[in-house]
């Protein structure tokens, strides 16, 4: 890419950004629909192929960048991705939420307490493997990306089973939550394909086109921008947790306006949990591609994303909790104050050396 001229980087930047938005979409609709029809619901192999889908531009770059001996590029990606998309809720909640109100007072539930408190606990794994030695390694793996994987695992078994009910009073729903149940906005996907004629058939082959596609596009995302970037001064550490990182958000975004729009506000946020939490798993892919603990190699500006990360899931969670009902800017309190612990936390990473 380094041969390139510079509007070109741009340009494939940007074109790269449009695949990825609109194979987004793609993906999701048909992940539904491939979840409806397979009965796979909010089953573990269904959480487990939604994780995968929305996440794929961020397997692209870490592959890519593992393969290459890029391990800096790995850990930034998956850690800078971690905070923006906590982010995105914000957006969904300013641009999506019908009634006007804020979105976690909409989509409260127990179960997304639960979910948010996996990607926490899955975090702290991530900042305790940072400090292991990096000589630490059996067959190509490292305990640290060993554990973080049996945790999202592990942590998807106590979901699926939350999401069949819980010992508490409206199984664990908030009063006045959404009115239908989590996950309708699927089968009003299937019925909508059903009613125009897609096919199982179908829908797999246009699931696979925009998978690869999005594969594709994640990793010329990632060489053009990185390099079109540095060459107008922004550096690789802000580039990675910024610009890159909202790039490979963007099928986060068209996912959770989706859902929002059908009024299906708990998967909206379940999406984002849920991706959050198994982004760190990727850093198993990683040690399996390079040969070596990933991990140990993070950079003081990791772990401080990582920590970024773990306060912005926190605030929503609360959110969760407490369940706001005023709003300012069309925003709840609980997406204001990550908004602003974000603008804050990217303004603290420019002073951080290594």
């Amino acid at each position: 890419m380094g041969s390139l001229s510079s509007p070109v980087l741009l340009v494939l930047f940007l074109a790269s950004a449009a695949v990825i938005w609109y194979a987004g979409i793609k993906l999701s609709d048909n992940t539904d629909v491939l979840s409806e029809r397979l009965h796979l619901g909010s089953a573990l192999g269904g959480l487990i192929l939604l994780a995968i889908a929305t996440n794929l531009p961020e397997i692209a770059i870490t592959a890519s960048a593992a393969m290459a001996g890029q391990l800096g590029v790995a850990v930034g990606n998956i850690l800078g991705g971690i905070a923006v998309q906590t982010v995105v809720l914000a957006v969904l909640d300013a641009a999506g939420v019908r009634p006007r109100a804020p979105l976690t007072r909409l989509a409260a539930s127990l179960v997304l307490v639960l979910e948010g408190a996996l990607v926490i606990a899955v975090l702290g794994v991530v900042v305790m493997g940072t400090q292991l030695s990096g000589d630490l390694a059996f067959a190509r793996l490292s305990p640290a990306a060993v554990v973080i994987a049996l945790f999202w695992v592990i942590g998807l078994l106590l979901l699926n089973r939350a999401s069949k009910g819980l010992p508490w009073r409206e199984g664990g729903d908030a009063p006045g939550a959404q009115p239908e149940p989590r996950g309708h906005s699927k089968g009003k996907k299937e019925k909508a394909a059903t009613g125009k004629g897609v096919s199982t058939g179908r829908a797999a082959l246009v699931f696979t086109a925009a998978a690869v596609a999005t594969l594709v596009a994640g990793v010329v995302i990632e060489r053009s921008g990185e390099e079109f970037f540095a060459r107008q001064g922004l550096s690789g550490i802000l580039f990675g947790a910024t610009v890159l990182a909202t790039a490979t958000s963007l099928p986060e975004i068209s996912t959770g306006l989706t859902s929002t729009k059908l009024g299906d506000y708990q998967l909206a946020i379940s999406d984002i949990f849920g991706g959050n939490a198994f982004l760190p798993v990727l850093f198993l892919l990683a040690t399996v591609i390079s040969g070596k603990p990933v991990l140990p190699t993070a950079h003081h500006t990791d772990i401080y994303l990582t920590a970024l990360g773990i306060i912005l899931t926190t605030v929503y969670v609360t959110g969760l909790i407490f369940r706001p009902q005023r709003q300012y800017l069309r925003m709840g309190v609980d997406s204001i104050a990550v908004l602003v612990l974000y603008a804050l936390g990217i303004a603290g990473l420019t002073t951080i050396g290594g």
